[in-house]
C-alpha cells in the first residue's frame, strides 16, 4: 500500500477532490490517504505560506501530494502555496498535457495532443519584488543554467520514454538575451544529445499565437516559468475547456499533482464544476509510483464517460451532448464505466504496475558550469538611483566627479539611454522610473556584447564603495546597486536601449 497526502483545497476544490477520491476507492486502488489542510483558512490563521509546520512533515513522509484547487488571498504579504511547495520540494518540472477529445467536446482542434514542460522554481514566479520610489516597482526574472539544463534534459527524457518526436523552446532571447538567452543556449546543447529527437526554437510571442492556431504543429513543448503558465492555459482551452487538464510537479524527490485551473469559487457548493482536471492529475500520479493498471482502468472509464455524451456545464453542447450533469453525477457515470473502454477515443494502456518508490526524469548529468580557469572580472557597477529633480542638475553634478579609478559610461532609465546623447533632441519629454547610473573602470569598453574584450582593467569592492560613499555624500539617493563583471572576457550585463 502506497501512502499519499492529500490537500482538499478551496472553492471547488472539496468537491472535484470528494470525486477524485470515490473513483479511486471504487477502482480498488491500494493506497492510504493523510489529509492535510491548505489555503485560505490556513492562510487567516497567520501562516502566510499556506500551510502548516505538520502538513510539511506528511507531504515529506508520502514524497507525493495530490492536491486540489486553493485560493491564495490577494493583498498582504500572503505567497502562492503553489509556487512555495515547487520550490521547497525541488519540483523543477511542470508538466501539462493537452489533448483533444473531438468530436466528444467541441474544439477546433480535432488532433491536437501537445505537452507543455514548464520550468517551476525560477524565471519571474520566485516572487521577488521591490518597490525602489513613488513611482518604481521592480520583479526580478531569475535563470540559471543549472535549472535550464535540468528542465531541457527532463523534457527531452519525457519526450524519449513517451515516443514523442519533437521538442520545441519557447523563449524571448531576442530581447532578453541573457536570461532567455541562456535558456535557448542550454536546449541547443542538450538537443544535440538527442538525435533521434527533433528540436526547434520559437519566440514567445508567435509561438503563443501558433498554439492558438495551430496547436497540432507542436508535440513537447519546453519553457520557462510564465510563458508555460500562460501558454498551458490558452492549449487547454482551446481543447475544449480548461477544466479538463491535469498537470504534474515532478522533482528528484516529491511529486504534486493538481488540475490546472484554479479554485472557482463563484461556482463553489453548486454541483456543477467538472472534476476531469483532477482526475486526470490522479491518473498522472498512479503513472509516476508505478500503479499502470489502475491509471489506464480510470482514464479510460473518464474517457468512455466523455465519448458517451455525459457532460458538465463546461464542455456541454447540445449539438454534440447526450446529458448534462453536475458533479456527482459525472463522478457516478466514471464508476459505471470502471472496466470499459472508449471505443473511438486513444485508449490507454501503460504497461503493468511496477513497484517504485518514486521516478524522476532527470540524467543528472549536468554540463560543468565552471571550471578553475574560468574567469570572474568586477569592472564597474549600475547604481539605481531615485532621482526627481530635474535632470540637467544630475548631470552638473556628475561632471564635477573626480575619480582615478572610474567614470561614468551612460546614464538610462528604463534601459533608454539619457546620456550621452548623439542627438540631444532624442531626450524623452517624461523621465520615469528610476534613474541608472553606468560606473565603469577607466579605459574599459562600455558598450555590452559578447566579443572578447580587455580584462585587464578591474576593481575592488572597495573602489565601489568609496564610489558610492562619493554619490551619496552628493546627494544621490540610490536605492539599488549592480554589480557589472565580465566572465572569461564577455560581459555580463546588457547594453542600454539607444547605445
Amino acid at each position: 500500500m502506497r501512502n499519499i497526502t492529500i490537500a482538499y483545497g478551496d472553492g471547488i476544490g472539496p468537491e472535484i477532490m470528494e470525486s477524485v477520491l470515490k473513483i479511486l476507492q471504487e477502482s480498488k486502488v491500494d493506497l492510504n490517504f493523510t489529509t492535510i489542510e491548505v489555503g485560505e483558512n490556513i492562510y487567516k490563521k497567520g501562516f502566510n505560506s499556506g500551510l502548516m509546520p505538520s502538513a510539511w512533515q506528511e507531504i515529506e513522509n508520502s514524497k507525493v501530494l495530490l492536491k486540489a484547487p486553493i485560493t491564495t488571498p490577494q493583498g498582504g504579504g500572503y505567497k502562492s502555496l503553489n509556487v512555495t511547495l515547487r520550490k521547497k520540494l525541488g519540483l523543477y518540472a511542470n508538466v501539462r498535457p493537452v489533448i483533444s477529445f473531438s468530436p466528444y467536446v467541441k474544439t477546433n482542434f480535432p488532433t491536437m495532443d501537445l505537452v507543455v514542460v514548464r520550468e517551476n522554481e525560477e524565471d519571474l514566479y520566485t516572487g521577488i519584488e521591490h518597490r525602489h520610489s513613488f513611482d518604481s516597482y521592480q520583479c526580478l526574472k531569475i535563470v540559471t543554467r543549472s535549472g535550464s539544463e535540468k528542465i531541457m534534459r527532463f523534457a527531452f527524457e519525457y519526450a524519449v520514454k513517451n515516443k514523442r518526436q519533437k521538442v520545441s523552446c519557447f523563449s524571448k532571447d531576442n530581447i532578453m538575451k541573457r536570461t532567455d538567452g541562456i535558456f535557448h543556449k542550454v536546449f541547443d546543447e542538450v538537443a544535440k544529445e538527442y538525435h533521434a529527437i527533433k528540436n526547434d526554437h520559437h519566440i514567445i510571442d508567435i509561438a503563443t499565437a501558433r498554439v492558438a492556431a495551430r496547436p497540432q504543429d507542436f508535440d513537447v513543448i519546453v519553457t520557462t516559468n510564465l510563458y508555460g503558465d500562460i501558454i498551458s492555459d490558452v492549449a487547454a482551452e482551446i481543447s475544449g475547456s480548461v477544466g479538463l487538464a491535469g498537470s504534474a510537479n515532478i522533482g528528484d524527490n516529491h511529486a504534486m499533482f493538481e488540475a490546472i485551473h484554479g479554485s472557482a469559487p463563484d461556482i463553489a457548493g453548486q454541483n456543477i464544476a467538472n472534476p476531469s482536471g483532477l482526475i486526470q492529475a490522479s491518473v498522472m500520479m498512479l503513472n509516476h509510483i508505478g500503479y499502470n493498471k489502475d491509471a489506464a482502468k480510470i482514464r479510460n472509464a473518464l474517457y468512455k464517460t466523455i465519448e458517451d455524451g455525459i457532460h458538465t456545464a463546461d464542455i456541454y453542447k447540445s449539438e454534440i451532448s447526450k446529458k448534462k450533469v453536475g458533479t456527482k453525477d459525472f463522478t457516478k457515470a466514471i464508476i459505471d464505466n470502471l472496466g470499459a473502454k472508449p471505443s473511438k477515443l486513444a485508449v490507454a494502456d501503460f504497461g503493468e504496475n511496477i513497484n517504485i518508490e518514486s521516478q524522476t526524469y532527470n540524467s543528472n548529468k549536468l554540463i560543468k558550469i565552471k571550471d578553475k580557469e574560468d574567469q570572474k572580472t568586477l569592472i564597474g557597477f549600475d547604481l539605481f538611483i531615485d532621482y526627481q529633480d530635474d535632470f540637467s542638475s544630475l548631470l552638473k553634478i556628475l561632471k564635477k566627479l573626480e575619480s582615478e579609478i572610474f567614470e561614468i559610461k551612460t546614464i538610462s532609465a528604463k534601459g533608454l539611454l539619457l546620456w550621452p546623447l548623439i542627438d540631444e533632441h532624442m531626450m524623452p519629454n517624461n523621465l520615469t522610473g528610476l534613474i541608472v547610473l553606468r560606473v565603469m573602470a577607466k579605459g574599459v569598453c562600455g558598450k555590452a556584447s559578447n566579443q572578447i574584450i580587455d580584462t585587464k582593467k578591474s576593481v575592488t569592492r572597495q573602489d565601489i564603495l568609496t564610489m558610492i560613499k562619493y554619490l551619496s555624500d552628493n546627494n544621490l539617493d540610490f536605492v539599488k546597486f549592480e554589480g557589472l563583471y565580465h566572465f572569461n572576457g564577455e560581459s555580463g550585463y546588457s547594453a542600454t536601449q539607444g547605445e
